[in-house]
């Protein structure tokens, strides 16, 4: 059974730093597009960063380009949080599909961590 589950969330102050881990398991395919997102209180769910496992270019929001990388390592997607803002604040989502056309769309995903709260103070 397919199973993601995020790890390294927590409470930060402007400018400081945290990094999320994504551990997935179950995962039968070749290839999977990996994504974060994340869902402020009273907002929409977005996307943040993702990637396609059988290579090419990461893609990030405008909102964190130069702040954030996602990365990989085994069964492990990772995602460096630097210089973070209130603005960053909330719970963020790892996600794994395998048949994404577009990486911002949330429902083109097949699975869902349980999400992981992010809060930066100001």
């Amino acid at each position: 059974e397919v199973q993601l589950v995020e790890s390294g969330g927590g409470s930060v102050e402007t400018g400081g730093s945290l990094t999320l881990s994504c551990v997935a398991s179950g995962l039968t395919h070749s290839y999977y597009c990996m994504g974060w997102f994340r869902q402020a209180a009273g907002k929409e769910r977005e996307a943040v960063a993702s990637f396609y496992t059988g290579g090419g270019s990461a893609y990030y929001a405008d909102s964190v380009q130069g702040r954030f990388t996602i990365s990989q390592d085994k069964n492990t997607v990772y995602l460096q949080m630097n210089n973070l803002k209130p603005e960053d604040t909330a719970l963020y989502y790892c996600a794994a599909g395998t048949m994404v056309a577009d990486h911002t769309r949330d429902f083109e995903y097949d699975y869902w961590g349980q999400g992981i709260q992010v809060t930066v103070s100001s």
